[in-house]
């Protein structure tokens, strides 16, 4: 399992959205979790409905570090 760290702007986010992080931090990659990996830059998304959850991964560390969560259209500014 992966310890997950939030940024400022993802705990703020994180209020209005369903929890779903925990189940994240199981298996980041998981095909079965909404989740792909960003094209152009790096870290993975996860899909949850109308929000995107942006996170790196550090596999050395076993962190997930949740850079943001918004809604899909302002997700990837």
């Amino acid at each position: 399992m992966y310890r997950t760290l939030f940024s400022r702007d993802a705990v703020n986010s994180l209020r209005r959205m369903p929890a779903k992080i925990d189940v994240l931090a199981l298996d980041p990659r998981a095909s079965n979790n909404n989740v792909k990996k960003l094209v152009g830059r790096p870290g993975f998304r996860l899909r949850v409905g109308e929000w995107r959850v942006i996170y790196d991964l550090d596999d050395a560390l076993r962190i997930l570090a949740v850079e943001r969560i918004a809604p899909r259209g302002g997700a990837y500014d």
